[in-house]
C-alpha cells in the first residue's frame, strides 16, 4: 500500500497546486492568497488575492498568472507582489472562473462553473476560454460539464480537461497559434468527480476525485491503475519534488464555505509514485 505522509496543515481550502522553482505553489480560497511551501515545510504568502484565488500558471517571461474567481478574471503578479488585470472574463462566462493551465507560449485555458454552485442554483453547462499571451479572450467550448483541472502534454499538442459533473476527461488538439480543435472524450471515469489533476511521464493523469475521497490515476480510455484513498474530500494534486515523483495531495473537510472558511482544517498530503510528472502544469 502506498505510504502517505502529512506534509502541511493550517489551510482553509487549498487549490491549484503547482511545482515551480523547487517549491509547491498553491492557492487558498479563504485566506485570500497564493502561497509556496519549501522543502523544509516553510510556508510563504506570495500575493494577496481577495476574490478567491484558484488556478495558477506562468507566462514565458516568468510572470505569475492567478485566476480571481469571484471577479471572473485572471490577474498578473508583478515582482513586488502587486497585481494587474491580465484578462476580464466576466462578459464571457456564466459562473465563477476556476482552474487554469498556461502553455509554454503563454496561452491560458480557463474553466468556469456555469452556475452559482455555492448558492445552490440548478446545474448549467459552462464555458472554457482561451486567453492569448496579449490578454485577449476567446470562447473555445460552451457546453462543458464544469471544466476543472487541466493538463497539457509535454509536446504541447494536446489539452486535456476534466469535467467534474461529467465524470470524464475531454481532449483538444492545440494548434501553433493556441487555438483548439478535435474535441473528443479522452477517458470516461463514471461515478467520479474529477477535480484538480496532473500528468505523468507514462501518460497517466492523477486526478482528485472530490466525491470519491480518493486520488486516482487514470489512463486514456478510462482504466484506473492506482488509487490512494483519503478520509477527506480530494481537491487537487501536483507531482513535484527533486525527481517529480512526489504526489502532493490537497484535501479538505468539505467544499462549501461553511465547511472550510476560516477553519484551517485542510491539509497537504504526500506520497511517492512510480512515474514522474511531466507536461503542464
Amino acid at each position: 500500500m502506498t505510504q502517505v505522509k502529512l506534509l502541511h496543515t493550517g489551510i482553509d481550502f487549498g487549490e491549484g497546486p503547482r511545482w515551480h522553482e523547487d517549491k509547491l505553489w498553491f492557492s487558498d480560497f479563504y485566506r485570500g492568497g497564493v502561497f509556496t511551501l519549501d522543502s523544509d515545510g516553510n510556508e510563504e504568502r506570495i500575493v494577496n488575492v481577495e476574490s478567491r484565488p484558484s488556478g495558477l500558471g506562468w507566462m514565458p517571461d516568468g510572470t505569475l498568472l492567478v485566476v480571481s474567481m469571484l471577479d471572473r478574471s485572471v490577474l498578473a503578479v508583478d515582482p513586488e507582489g502587486g497585481t494587474r488585470l491580465h484578462c476580464d472574463l466576466s462578459g464571457m462566462v456564466t459562473g465563477n472562473c476556476n482552474d487554469m493551465v498556461v502553455s509554454l507560449s503563454g496561452h491560458a485555458y480557463v474553466g468556469s462553473f456555469g452556475f452559482d454552485l455555492d448558492g445552490g442554483d440548478e446545474f448549467a453547462a459552462a464555458q472554457l476560454v482561451r486567453i492569448t499571451p496579449e490578454g485577449e479572450p476567446e470562447l473555445v467550448a460552451s457546453d462543458m460539464m464544469f471544466p476543472n483541472g487541466s493538463v497539457i502534454t509535454p509536446d504541447g499538442s494536446t489539452l486535456i480537461v476534466g469535467e467534474t459533473f461529467g465524470g470524464r476527461y475531454t481532449a483538444f488538439d492545440i494548434a501553433p497559434d493556441g487555438s483548439l480543435s478535435g474535441r473528443r472524450v479522452w477517458a470516461k471515469v463514471e461515478g467520479s468527480a474529477p477535480d484538480g489533476c496532473c500528468l505523468d511521464s507514462d501518460g497517466g493523469i492523477w486526478m482528485a476525485d472530490v466525491i470519491g475521497k480518493r486520488f486516482a490515476r487514470v489512463v486514456e480510455g478510462g482504466e484506473i491503475t492506482d488509487v490512494i484513498p483519503t478520509d477527506m474530500a480530494a481537491v487537487a494534486c501536483a507531482l513535484g519534488g527533486p525527481d517529480r515523483r512526489t504526489l502532493h495531495m490537497l484535501c479538505s473537510p468539505g467544499t462549501s464555505p461553511a465547511d472550510v472558511a476560516g477553519k484551517a482544517g485542510s491539509v497537504i498530503l504526500a506520497a511517492t509514485v512510480d512515474s514522474p510528472g511531466c507536461g503542464l502544469p
